[in-house]
């Protein structure tokens, strides 16, 4: 049985939160790699939808309190934990009272994208890597999932390169069906910047929009995951940029999903 550590990074998982056909694969794959003998842990942002009392979330204190680095600005992270029922996996939970206290996800009640949301990809980013250093947990794969997560590989290939943790770390991206038509501000590309990331690093992203975040995750990922559903202008768009490290996975068809994947990871890892 392979022993290969596995991180997975998503905006969403079933039961504790769900606006995406993303929350329940989340559910379903992880659990079926455990069951293959992988080691497993799991990052998602802590949304203020998610009721901790009754998803018994608790903070995880040796894990809180590093400040993260968001343009000139530093905000606290904080980490808590909880169970997922009937199966023995663990969620990490990344919070922080300026971004995650919203009781809405990416739009406010009016269906208002939050002005926010690059800062909050940001924050989440940085404090997957940094809670995964506190854990002294070295990833074989870092599987990211949606566009949240698509700064993950360029941060793991350029700030994070040299950390022994990551050394021998290898990222897949999964693309999905989640865009969305805002543009943020000309500050965003120095926001995502740290010293040794610039603008040429940084180029697919100066759109500073859905595409760029998804073009950053395709760029700097060994590999990149679309499901079968993506639109039409998201399947060229993949295709354009992606055509010699894509797979394509059917999300609907799970047992046939997680067989690819663990063939996909083991490759990965070597």
């Amino acid at each position: 049985m392979s022993k290969l550590r596995i991180l997975y990074v998503a905006s969403e998982i079933n039961p504790f939160l769900q606006t995406s056909e993303v929350a329940n694969f989340l559910r379903s794959l992880p659990q079926a790699m455990q069951e293959r003998g992988m080691e497993i842990r799991i990052l998602v942002p802590r949304f203020g939808l998610i009721n901790e009392r009754k998803n018994r979330l608790h903070e995880v204190v040796r894990l809180s309190g590093i400040n993260i680095a968001v343009g000139d600005e530093e905000k606290p992270l904080i980490i808590k934990v909880a169970s997922i029922p009937n199966a023995k996996l663990q969620v990490y939970f990344i919070d922080n009272e300026d971004y995650f206290q919203r009781k809405h996800v990416f739009h406010d009640k009016q269906q208002k994208f939050y002005e926010d949301n690059d800062e909050r990809a940001i924050f989440f980013c940085k404090g997957v890597i940094e809670t995964v250093k506190k854990l002294g947990w070295a990833p074989d794969i870092v599987h990211c999932n949606d566009w949240m997560t698509s700064l993950i590989p360029m941060y793991l290939k350029t700030t994070y390169k040299n950390e022994p943790l990551f050394k021998d770390t290898k990222t897949v991206f999964a693309i999905y069906n989640n865009g969305f038509s805002h543009t943020f501000g000309d500050d965003l590309l120095n926001k995502v910047k740290m010293v040794d990331i610039d603008d040429t690093i940084l180029a697919p992203l100066k759109t500073k929009d859905f595409t760029g975040f998804i073009k950053m995750g395709m760029e700097y990922a060994d590999l990149v995951v679309k499901g079968s559903a993506v639109s039409p202008e998201l399947n060229q768009l993949i295709e354009d940029f992606s055509k010699d490290k894509k797979f394509e996975i059917s999300i609907q068809e799970e047992q046939q999903a997680h067989d690819e994947l663990f063939g996909i990871y083991n490759s990965l890892a070597g």
